[in-house]
């Protein structure tokens, strides 16, 4: 966990006085006060700043911190706005122990923070991102694909015969399955792929930098991956057959069409189910529907 300094000609004499606590290990940086509104780069938990507080004035009179932020001051100020998450003071001199404890309260608030904000946009059982975050990130990786020129793609795979395996084997089955086709697309996936759960046994991967057609490559890479996996309930001898459809859309499609998150997992819904028509376990790419159909 990142405690960051800042403090006049980049040194801090208290950051010298900070232990670490037995949940975290704190990782001590020291930067210049002049960098402080860059404080994203180094990703802090806390920011402890060290500077007159005429120059703290103008800092937090046009930067906002995404962070917890303690501020050291001769006296605490009667009319000082910070926006940040946590914003406290400490007055010279510094007492170390007091230090110390208010750091750990703000690191912990911190931690909390974060897994909030990762429980909010994740699915409970896969661990997978959720569909509130995948329409947030969509639109941002339409935007980017807009500007630059460059193909994105939505691929939309759902589990064929799901149901028969909550009926036949029991729902915890029916997880254990989720959990497994969850991990081995996460296995496939590049670190800017962005993978959710969509539904009940759905899953929609967006890949950025990615046309509709190498969409089709990996996506019957992956199908015939879940082919041949191995899924055998308790009890059983054997087996079970899985299998998955897909549809495929690529960004942008229609020209002089307004397209939005929306419109690009309406187009891949619209090929998954052409997929689940023709009889399931395949891939069917948005764009060739209507010479196929």
């Amino acid at each position: 966990m990142n405690i960051v300094f800042y403090g006049q000609n980049g040194k801090c004499e208290y950051s010298a006085l900070i232990k670490g606590c037995e949940e975290d290990d704190y990782m001590i940086r020291e930067l210049n006060f002049s960098e402080v509104r860059n404080y994203k780069d180094v990703n802090p938990a806390v920011i402890v700043v060290d500077a007159p507080i005429e120059s703290i004035n103008e800092v937090c009179a046009i930067t906002k911190f995404n962070t917890s932020v303690l501020l050291v001051v001769d006296k605490i100020p009667d009319n000082l706005t910070v926006r940040a998450d946590i914003c406290d003071f400490i007055t010279r001199p510094v007492n170390p122990v007091e230090l110390n404890v208010r750091i750990a309260a703000m690191a912990k608030g911190a931690k909390y923070r974060t897994s909030l904000k990762r429980l909010s946009v994740t699915d409970e059982l896969t661990g997978l991102y959720n569909r509130k975050y995948l329409h947030h990130r969509l639109d941002a990786e339409m935007s980017r694909a807009k500007r630059y020129g460059t193909p994105l793609s939505c691929l939309l795979i759902d589990i064929d015969f799901f149901k028969t395996v909550n009926d036949m084997y029991g729902y915890d089955w029916g997880d254990v399955l989720l959990k497994k086709i969850a991990q081995m697309l996460q296995s496939l996936i590049r670190k800017e792929d962005i993978l959710t759960r969509y539904g009940d046994e759905e899953f929609i991967l967006i890949l950025p930098n990615t046309s509709e057609d190498n969409a089709f490559i990996f996506a019957e890479r992956f199908r015939h991956d879940i082919e041949k996996m191995e899924f055998i309930p308790a009890n059983e001898d054997e087996r079970h057959p899985i299998t998955i459809s897909g549809g495929i859309s690529s960004y942008p499609f229609l020209e002089n069409v307004q397209e939005d998150s929306n419109t690009i997992i309406r187009y891949a819904e619209h090929a998954l189910y052409a997929a689940k028509k023709q009889g399931k376990n395949q891939i069917v790419e948005f764009s060739k529907m209507n010479l196929d159909y």
